[in-house]
């Protein structure tokens, strides 16, 4: 076809080509946003092994105080601490390559944003004519070498599963075999980020590898029990003539090296000279109250362990008016919260009940469902024969419950366990009503690591890993999933709950 000879036509065409090109290299607002989605999960998951490997420094710390211990803390504290040291050096440098990408990409200094579209930024910086993707792929192996090379058995332990992973991804161009090129080449801007977080995941998690192999070549702390103390308890502190009285009395053996911590309704109480809790407290209005302790200790073989009881007591009224909660003795919004409610000597049908911040129901002759409104206080009334009395609840919404694939919150996993798995669970821990519960609705699945040289995300509708069944299949030793942006449906509604990470072996 000839072209047009008039000006004005041959502008127009050439406008017309102008624009095709700009539509052929616009990336979709729908792909920028995933990649947004899967950066956040990337950096959750990553704060989440930060945790953790403080967590195991804290460990060490107590270990080093320990006369069983110390000698082998001081043997692979040290390799523990080369390694976070290798990886804080290699995580700011990746941080300091997102801010050199965001510049490239026109930052704006005043809220931060940049052009995600701009597909040539990463190829500047990384490929041509830059040299920062040849630098990184040398720090990384640098990274990974360093690594293996803190000691013997952790060569021997990690050289086929570390996390960070070198080879080349698959690429549109078969002819490249430039690691940066097949990363970085006409990639989005927000596209590159989500690639630097990813690397920033790898090298935490394999940071998290090798400190927790150290921690665990320390080996757990053996205690001796070396300290007795009687102890008496009675099973209720209010009786009437007739019932019966059981007393509870023994002793204890305690460990003057393993100091219990104990909280009284989430306050902390401290130890007497014998290692033993004491609280006294000025009790309210007639009514059945609770007290939820918690006990942390350490078992005779070294592992943690945690002791959970409810002490209830009841504080009498002289009218022989009283209510109790038959359930629990606070109020849970969401829940339908059974109370029974007594006159004393006077009958059922000169009672009556109402009650601030909720809703309260007759279901028969002294029971009653309340259902509370607000977080808080509620105050339930019992008016007999004209005459009130008040009775002051706690108002609490249901805790979130906890995520959990199979019966693991994150952590080391066999991979082959791993697949067998149905899904993501939340399993409402340590809850004192039975049969609340909670439903996955949705989540993303995130894999890097083995078995994934690019990274591998989905968003799921629902709890069951069929949708995703194979990109599961495709795991293998070294492989990291992180599950982020769960959601749970239960009491009160929808919960968001925080990611969890497994490093599969």
């Amino acid at each position: 076809m000839a072209l047009p000879k008039e000006p004005r036509q041959k502008m127009i065409n050439l406008m017309y080509l102008v624009l095709t090109a700009l539509l052929a290299l616009n990336v979709s607002a729908e792909i920028l946003n995933a990649f947004k989605t899967v950066d956040a999960s990337l950096i959750r998951a990553t704060v989440t092994i930060d945790q953790k490997n403080s967590d195991i420094f804290k460990s060490f710390d107590a270990k080093l105080k320990d006369e069983k211990t110390r000698e082998r803390a001081e043997q692979w504290l040290p390799k523990a601490e080369q390694a976070k040291k290798m990886a804080d050096d290699l995580y700011a440098y990746l941080e300091t390559l997102k801010t050199e990408l965001k510049h490239a990409a026109d930052f704006n200094e005043k809220d931060g944003t940049y052009k995600e579209d701009d597909l040539e930024a990463p190829t500047r910086v990384f490929v041509d004519p830059g040299t920062k993707g040849k630098d990184l792929l040398k720090r990384l192996t640098d990274f990974r070498g360093g690594l293996l090379a803190i000691d013997p058995e952790i060569k021997a332990q990690y050289d086929k599963i570390l996390p960070v992973d070198l080879t080349i991804p698959n690429s549109n161009n078969q002819s490249s075999k430039d690691w940066g090129f097949s990363y970085f080449h006409m990639t989005p801007a927000v596209a590159a980020i989500t690639i630097l977080s990813k690397f920033e995941n790898d090298v935490r998690n394999s940071e998290a590898m090798v400190v927790d192999f150290c921690h665990r070549k320390v080996g757990e702390v053996q205690l001796v029990y070396d300290a007795f103390q009687a102890f008496a308890g009675t099973s209720s502190q209010y009786l009437m003539p007739g019932q019966e009285l059981s007393i509870t009395a023994g002793v204890g053996a305690f460990s003057k090296a393993a100091q219990p911590s104990v909280t009284i309704d989430g306050s902390s109480v401290g130890l007497n000279a014998d290692g033993v809790a004491e609280y006294k407290t000025t009790v309210g209005g007639p009514g059945s109250y609770s007290k939820k302790v918690r006990v942390s200790f350490t078992k005779p073989d070294g592992t943690p362990a945690v002791l959970e009881k409810v002490i209830e007591y009841s504080v009498g009224s002289p009218t022989g008016v009283s209510v109790s909660a038959d359930d629990v003795k606070v109020l849970y919004i969401g829940l339908d919260n059974h109370l029974s409610v007594s006159g004393g000597s006077v009958g059922d049908e000169k009672v009556s009940v109402t009650m601030t911040n909720g809703s309260i129901s007759k279901t028969g002759p002294g029971k009653y469902i309340v259902k509370p409104g607000n977080p808080g206080t509620a105050e339930v009334n019992i008016s007999v024969d004209g005459k009130a009395t008040p009775f002051t609840f706690r108002v609490k919404t249901v805790p979130d419950p906890v995520a959990k694939v199979g019966a693991s919150k994150g952590g080391r996993m066999q991979v082959n366990a791993f697949k067998a798995q149905f899904g993501v669970r939340a399993d409402l821990e340590n809850f004192v009503f039975e049969g609340v519960k909670f439903s996955v609705s949705s989540y993303t699945i995130v894999l890097t690591g083995a078995g994934f040289p690019s990274l591998q995300f989905r968003q799921v509708a629902g709890d069951s890993f069929d949708p995703v069944r194979d990109l599961i299949e495709k795991c293998k030793p070294g492989s990291t999933v992180t599950i982020d942006e769960i959601k749970a449906s239960g009491p009160g509604g929808t919960r968001t709950l925080p990611p969890i990470v497994y490093n599969l072996y």
